[in-house]
């Protein structure tokens, strides 16, 4: 549907994008000098949770996080909002809320917006930030060797569904919202830390493709082959419950039906219903996927820690004469 967008734009006529529509990635960027650069990105969806404050914060760290990913900081952001007229102007003003104390947190400012009628609410920002031209990260870039690390839980795509039917403990379902609702900002400024950028080669963010699909991306974008450790991806309280209790999301069927055929399972055993869930629940405001070398990934993962974001290793980068071979390397017992 976009591939007729690309031949309007030859990058050669574009020499400042840097980052566009000539391969995939979380944000735009677009350089302003030698050194420094726009990060331009847009997202916006209908609500997941009932609480309009909530609703309107995670909204906006979701669109906020993909400035991070390219290692970037927030500037300011407009907000895109669809409401119904009937709409009591408090739940309306609750959701504006929401937003903008995300994105004062972020140390940034919202400095307008557009607003039209719909049947059904919508929310989310288009953010502007800006990144050093040195410090760009991409979603391209992770090297042989590289650990693959994973700075929050996965689950909220299953857990969100789970809710919607009552179906979620209040304590699981708070830790689902807590996390939706934080901000990336702390593994990204981590991440370009002085002495750890150089050592720190892709970044990426799992949103709706869920954790297959965006080390798939990486794969392939990295010409690179990536081997995931199922026994390490970290899940969310309350993940393994919902599962057991049959629910899911379509946007986790999709996800397995695409690149459940391009993935190999190490010893050709079945997954379980849980450890497809990790692969492919869709997330939403997602964490980093952060490709490091070696001997920067244990410091790294000790930062991160030290600034109280989670931090998993959950893959690796290993030799590959083609990009987008994906790997699944599960426990001898299966994880349920």
């Amino acid at each position: 549907m976009l591939r007729h967008l690309g031949p309007q734009f030859p990058p050669e006529q574009h020499p400042e994008l840097l980052v566009g529509l000539d391969r995939p990635d979380d944000a735009a960027v677009y350089a302003l000098d030698d050194e420094r650069a726009l990060v331009q990105t847009l997202d916006f969806f209908a609500p997941l949770v009932d609480d309009p404050y909530q609703f309107g914060a995670i909204a906006a760290a979701n669109a906020m996080s993909d400035v991070y990913a390219m290692g970037g900081r927030v500037l300011f952001a407009l907000n895109i909002a669809a409401f119904p007229e009937d709409l009591p102007p408090e739940v309306i003003a609750d959701v504006l809320r929401g937003g903008a104390d995300k994105v004062r947190e972020a140390g940034a400012v919202v400095a307008g917006g557009h607003t039209i009628i719909d049947e059904e609410p919508k929310f989310g920002l288009a953010v502007t930030g800006e990144v050093a031209r040195e410090l760009i990260r991409t979603t391209g870039g992770a090297q042989p060797g590289d650990t693959i690390i994973l700075t929050k839980e996965i689950g909220t795509g299953v857990l969100i569904g789970a809710n919607q039917q009552g179906a979620v403990s209040e304590e699981h379902w708070d830790g689902a919202v807590s996390q939706m609702m934080s901000l990336n900002r702390d593994a990204a400024e981590v991440s370009s830390a002085s002495d750890l950028a150089q050592g720190v080669h892709a970044i990426a963010d799992v949103t709706g493709f869920g954790l297959a699909g965006h080390l798939h991306e990486m794969s392939e974008l990295s010409d690179a082959a990536i081997e995931i450790d199922l026994g390490a991806a970290p899940a969310l309280g309350g993940l393994s419950e919902s599962v057991a209790a049959g629910f899911g999301s379509g946007g986790q069927s999709r996800n397995r039906e695409y690149y459940g055929a391009r993935l190999t399972v190490e010893g050709d055993r079945e997954l379980t219903a849980f450890e497809e869930a990790l692969l492919y629940d869709p997330q939403t405001s997602g964490g980093l996927l952060i490709s490091a070398g070696i001997i920067e990934a244990p410091h790294l993962i000790h930062e991160l820690q030290q600034r109280g974001v989670k931090a998993t290793p959950v893959a690796r980068v290993i030799e590959s004469a083609t990009g987008g071979r994906l790997s699944v390397r599960p426990t001898e017992t299966p994880r349920v």
